[in-house]
């Protein structure tokens, strides 16, 4: 499970693939938690932690524990330090610190670098998917108290993040089940829904996104908890990870049996769900009540 409230910044794709990469190393060595906190003098607890990427790697660490791993060849020692520098480098997000809480750092992280997206929302459209009338009525919905510049640089990151699916080198599948709630409630008012659902006829067309839509008429389906996030990535290293939001926080899942749950999930929603083909003419239909 990846800790979003821990300190030392949020851990980027790449931090989190090097930490992989150094508990495979400790492990094929024989090499105890105990026996490599020694070599770099802190405790046990702090190695798990730099394996589950919770902390920074600073690149004399790194370059110790490879040693005390018994690598010693040097292309593949320069090749693992210069990871740890690059893993080390603030993420794009980086520049909206100033209203990005830590827990959501992490979810941008991995959204950034998944190569498939799979999503269930209840409430709202897909961040991924918004427009900037109906995310900024959302982010105010959300922050009734927060001044109208906090909502504009909130409203700024989500059109950002948005990029990720119009990139050149591999974007990812964004493939979500809304539920037909989310299409019906109005967000922000008619004008901005008509707006909205515009846009998702229009962002339909891409071949790297797939939305369904849940009908009342489906009933009641396995995830009717809440909203929740499953990404994979295209690095052997990276399991998927699934991200679980709540009012004031997030839970990172990445074991096997806690992402089975969750996928099992997604696959019997996606079968109920009207299918992909479908959604256009949903939307279209939808379309005209506003």
């Amino acid at each position: 499970m990846v800790d979003s409230r821990t300190g030392g910044g949020a851990p980027t794709v790449l931090r989190m693939v090097l930490g992989k990469r150094l508990q495979h190393l400790r492990e094929s060595a024989g090499v105890t938690y105990e026996q490599a906190g020694r070599a770099l003098d802190v405790t046990h607890a702090t190695i798990r932690r730099m394996e589950k990427a919770e902390v920074g790697l600073k690149v004399p660490y790194v370059e110790k524990l490879l040693r005390t791993y018994g690598v010693e060849e040097p292309d593949e020692l320069e090749a693992f330090i210069a990871l740890a520098r690059e893993a080390n480098q603030p993420g794009w997000w980086h520049r909206y610190r100033d209203v990005l809480p830590e827990w959501f750092s992490v979810f941008v992280s991995l959204e950034s670098e998944s190569q498939v997206i799979r999503a269930y929302e209840p409430h709202y459209v897909p961040g991924l998917l918004q427009t900037e009338s109906y995310a900024r009525a959302v982010l105010r919905a959300g922050m009734p108290h927060a001044p109208e510049g906090e909502i504009k640089r909130g409203v700024a990151l989500r059109m950002e993040r948005q990029s990720v699916l119009t990139r050149d080198e591999d974007p990812p599948l964004l493939w979500a089940v809304v539920d037909e709630t989310v299409l019906r409630r109005q967000i922000g008012g008619t004008e901005v829904m008509r707006e909205q659902i515009d846009h998702l006829l229009q962002v339909t067309e891409r071949t790297n996104v797939a939305l369904q839509v849940m009908p009342f008429s489906a009933g009641p389906h396995p995830a009717m908890y809440g909203p929740f996030h499953l990404f994979r990535f295209p690095i052997d290293e990276l399991p998927d990870v699934v991200c679980s939001e709540s009012l004031v926080g997030a839970v990172y899942l990445d074991q096997r049996d806690d992402v089975s749950t969750f996928l099992e999930a997604l696959d019997r929603m996606s079968a109920q769900a009207v299918p992909v083909a479908r959604t256009r003419a949903v939307l279209s239909a939808l379309r005209k009540e506003f």
